[in-house]
């Protein structure tokens, strides 16, 4: 079915033949090249963490990782079922030097993957992933008997996350968000969710209603926090009276919201509402990758600081954060990283501060809501013929609108005044993906139709 070889690990189905799906060959394969760098790098007792989600087959690909480290001679904490922003905490808490965690995220229930960490619980660069998948398996020495590694193990991982956030004080007011008495329906997608944010939002003296509670890996829906796919969630939070509704994916990386009127708050908006709640706070730089919409830079701009762009993907815009000093970042995919507490996307955390920012608010979520900026963002993509080199495409849409604002840093961004449109290659398929945003749906869409106009218009030129 399907294997991708990224950067940051590999992911791929379950089942099928090696090479071409995730198999216990490739797991072992791409397990053993990760510990071969480790060991390359931290040569004196290397000791990795692990964590997984609860999809049907993380038991299977946890002890295949788990038992080919242990073959390398590198000692295993093992953190079981646990959340990717738990795993990323845990490495430098317990001064391993990396982490990996099974877990394909959003991915349907075939799928899985293996995600690596560096010893900072940050995902690894480029240049280290590409290094790691250019290892070859012949240049790999296994530990002799007397030399294999060992496993522990750690029950009290969520447990200290939670605490960690709740130890914000100076952001998370923990009475006024108790005398609110918030009343949550919660979707947890029948994985780890149940484990971690429930208890969290417990602690804050919510009533909680979960949803898809059981840990069972068989996804009542589509895992992807996304409108489409949480028509549940709407219902049940109308039909509970519940002041709002929260969403996470399987490794609760990415969260979402749901108004008291079973509209959404908006995935893109995340971040926002939560941003302009730690600048009231504090002032700092903030960060979004290009995808993401315009009203981070909007809100950022209204209390006085300096918003920046980021290539798409999580280790460009943690990057990009460390370089400018930013005090909150993320993506517009319901991604909250705040260094205060690790520079990972977490959804725990994003949930504390967006309880902290509603109750503070003292209205309800849909008129918290009104408070930010209205942009509509449409997505489409254009496949282009085997031939058509796609960067000379973008090349000719650079020269085209080269009067406009315009950002090469991951495809090609245009910017008309606050309308914006972004295109950017696939890294498994031969298309562009096109994101354009506006405050009028019917302008976004009309940008969309008139760079694949462009687009067509080019490629019959090449040809």
């Amino acid at each position: 079915m399907s294997l991708i070889k990224s950067i940051s690990g590999i992911r791929g189905t379950i089942g099928g033949a090696s090479g071409n799906n995730l198999t216990p060959i490739d797991i072992v394969n791409f397990t053993s090249a990760y510990g071969h760098w480790i060991i390359r790098n931290h040569a004196d007792n290397p000791k990795v963490v692990i964590g997984r989600d609860a999809r049907i087959s993380g038991q299977l690909v946890q002890n295949l990782v788990i038992h080919t480290l242990l073959a390398l001679g590198i000692d295993i904490i093992d953190l079981g079922l646990s959340t990717t922003p738990t795993v990323e905490m845990m490495v430098p808490k317990f001064k391993a030097q990396g982490g990996i965690i099974v877990t394909a995220s959003h991915n349907p229930a075939q799928w899985n993957a293996l995600k690596f960490l560096n010893n900072s619980g940050e995902f690894i660069s480029e240049s280290i992933g590409q290094e790691i998948l250019n290892t070859l398996t012949s240049d790999i020495n296994f530990a002799p008997i007397d030399r294999l590694g060992t496993i522990s193990f750690y029950e009290n991982a969520i447990e200290d996350h939670i605490n960690s956030i709740l130890n914000l004080k100076d952001l998370i007011d923990l009475e006024k968000i108790r005398s609110r008495n918030f009343k949550v329906v919660v979707d947890v997608i029948n994985s780890t969710g149940s484990i971690s944010i429930v208890p969290l939002l417990e602690k804050l003296n919510c009533d909680v209603e979960v949803l898809n509670g059981e840990m069972n890996g068989n996804f009542a829906h589509n895992p992807e926090p996304l409108p489409e796919h949480l028509n549940g969630i709407q219902k049940q939070v109308m039909t509970s009276k519940a002041d709002l509704g929260i969403v996470v994916d399987p490794d609760v990386d990415r969260i979402a919201f749901v108004c008291e009127d079973g509209e959404f708050f908006g995935e893109e908006y995340s971040l926002v509402a939560i941003s302009d709640y730690i600048l009231s706070k504090k002032k700092g730089t903030t960060v979004s990758n290009l995808s993401s919409t315009r009203a981070l830079r909007d809100i950022t701009e209204k209390h006085g600081c300096q918003y920046f762009a980021a290539a798409v993907g999580e280790v460009n815009v943690v990057e990009k954060m460390k370089s400018v000093n930013a005090i909150i970042g993320g993506e517009g995919n319901g991604g909250i990283i705040f260094p205060e507490l690790h520079y990972g996307r977490d959804a725990l955390l994003g949930a504390a501060l967006f309880l902290s920012s509603l109750a503070e608010f003292g209205k309800t979520t849909s008129f918290y809501r009104s408070k930010f900026p209205n942009y509509y963002m449409v997505k489409s993509k254009i496949t282009l013929p085997d031939e058509i080199n796609l960067d000379i495409v973008l090349d000719a849409l650079n020269s085209k609108y080269k009067s406009q604002p315009i950002n090469r840093i991951d495809g090609l961004k245009i910017e008309f005044d606050k309308d914006w449109i972004h295109l950017r290659k696939s890294n498994t398929e031969p298309i562009i993906r096109i994101y354009a945003e506006s405050y009028s749906e019917t302008t976004a869409n009309n940008l969309i139709q008139k760079i694949m106009s462009d687009i067509n218009l080019i490629i019959k030129e090449l040809n």
